[in-house]
């Protein structure tokens, strides 16, 4: 069933280097390793493609991402068996992902289809007009060329071979080239089997989509770097993102990098909801920072509370809810690896206190709970950095202009969240314009993990939650990543792309 290789422009390549597979369970795999010859390869085929991909009318494309979704819902019992051996996810978390997968595929298509993504822009001649005449104006978003995927490790398939960035590029007419994440290759590879049946169904150019497994840090450097590749979607750690980012921007030709780098997602728990509902929000916070062993992009890692009897409640019923949660595999011996250095990393700060903590064991993981204070935190900005994983951080502070200067100290964040009840609103009236030049996405009463598949979402925001502060990784929006707005000026209709006149 797996071949163990590339997939590049139509044919399944090997390469003389491999790598095996460390899967949370089971028999270990092996796999060709990407090279920058196979990039440039694979890149080459997708200029290639670009040429007709780019012309093909919605309608067409549509046809291709609903095929798609198709053939992974066909794979899908595979997918989860292989997907949980390699991720240790379970196999209920695994089905639902994969419906979320062919959902956004699904959600992409009916929106290319509907037309209103090409903000179609159009200014009659005005050859009267005083003192100088006006030209018939058309604007319309067109596909950038070839784009580079990055596979990531937390999302086996929504952020993956077949996930959003993959998705919204196809979707924009914009042949894909993806780096799988050695993580999960198996699982990557079937993903790309269920794609080469698509673009063949469709008759497609066989160059719209490739696949290089694995491979060393210089095989994602050629990818970015390579000169007919037109962008970038990455969603990964900072480190990680920032080297590839720089990279994008030192090239001869700069390109865009939309790079989804992580959060720590703060919450906001205010007086009153602190005071009405504490106990039932320390319980759902709990849930919320170990749902899949805390690695989410999403996952609310620090919560800020005024300080007194209410704050001491809701820490007893975080200890007490965190402390009967058991080690749970995490994704890579890497990402496990990570979590336990920055766990001992954030609990040896001066000023904050360990009130639940676990030694290392192997690749799994277990739940931390530190304090500290708000005096603390506006002294040490590295309490802000994010540790993927289950460990959460709770600020208490003495008055509501120290939550307000935390707000201000606070890094770009993907989501901020304000617990409220109606007494509380006006100093969430004060909060929310600082929280808006802090999140792509602010939640009232709930919290961030499960990030909506739709029309109005966002999932960005300023740095370094994402390095590109004007975009989406998921939901509809993040289609325009991958288009650029052309204006044509006196073009006759024989001329005019088709999708300029249809509506």
């Amino acid at each position: 069933m797996l071949t163990g290789k590339h997939y590049i422009a139509g044919q399944w390549l090997g390469s003389e280097t491999e790598f095996s597979s460390q899967p949370a369970y089971g028999t270990a795999q092996t796999f060709a390793a990407g090279t920058a010859a196979l990039v440039n390869q694979a890149a080459r085929a997708a200029e290639a493609a670009f040429w007709s991909y780019s012309q093909t009318s919605r309608h067409e494309r549509a046809a291709f991402l609903n095929r798609i979704a198709d053939e992974l819902d066909a794979r899908g019992a595979d997918l989860t068996r292989i997907g949980s051996q390699e991720s240790g996810l379970p196999a209920p978390r695994l089905e639902g992902e994969r419906g979320r997968t062919t959902g956004q595929l699904r959600l992409f298509a009916k929106h290319i289809e509907q037309g209103d993504y090409l903000d179609r822009r159009h200014d009659v001649a005005l050859p009267d007009r005083q003192p100088l005449p006006r030209p018939e104006l058309r604007l319309m978003q067109r596909p950038l060329g070839p784009v580079a995927v990055f596979g990531a490790s937390n999302f086996p398939l929504a952020f993956s071979v077949a996930g959003g960035d993959t998705a919204a590029a196809l979707a924009a007419g914009c042949p894909v080239v993806v780096k799988g994440h050695e993580a999960h290759p198996g699982t990557g590879e079937l993903a790309a089997q269920a794609i080469a049946v698509a673009v063949a169904a469709c008759n497609l150019h066989p160059g719209v989509f490739s696949l290089v497994q694995g491979g060393s840090i210089a095989v994602g450097q050629a990818l970015v770097q390579h000169p007919l590749i037109q962008a970038v979607g990455f969603t990964g750690s900072l480190r990680a993102g920032r080297a590839l980012f720089d990279l994008c921007a030192q090239r001869p030709e700069p390109i865009p990098f939309f790079g989804e780098l992580g959060a720590v997602n703060p919450v906001f728990l205010l007086p009153q909801a602190l005071k009405q509902r504490g106990t039932a929000i320390a319980n759902a916070w709990v849930g919320s920072l170990t749902l899949g062993v805390g690695q989410f992009c999403t996952n609310p890692g620090v919560v800020i509370l005024p300080e007194g009897a209410a704050a001491e409640a809701f820490l007893s019923t975080v200890q007490t809810g965190l402390a009967g949660i058991d080690g749970q595999t995490m994704l890579t011996s890497g990402i496990a690896q990570a979590y336990q250095s920055g766990t001992q990393r954030m609990q040896s700060q001066t000023g904050v206190t360990a009130l639940l903590t676990h030694p290392a064991e192997a690749r799994e993981a277990f739940p931390h709970l530190l304090l500290t204070t708000g005096d603390t935190w506006l002294a040490n900005p590295s309490l802000g950095e994010e540790v993927f994983g289950p460990l959460g951080l709770v600020v208490t502070v003495r008055d509501h202009p120290q939550m307000l200067d935390i707000a201000h100290s606070l890094h770009g964040q993907l989501t901020c969240t304000l617990h409220m009840e109606q007494e509380d609103v006006e100093l969430a009236r004060a909060l929310l314009p600082v929280l808006e030049r802090k999140a792509g996405r602010i939640l009232a009463n709930g919290f961030p993990t499960g990030v909506e598949v739709c029309d109005a979402m966002v999932h960005g925001g300023p740095y370094p939650a994402s390095t590109n502060f004007g975009a989406s990784s998921v939901g509809t929006l993040a289609i325009r990543r991958f288009l650029r707005p052309v204006c044509y000026q006196n073009l006759s209709e024989a001329l005019l792309p088709p999708d300029t006149l249809q509506t």
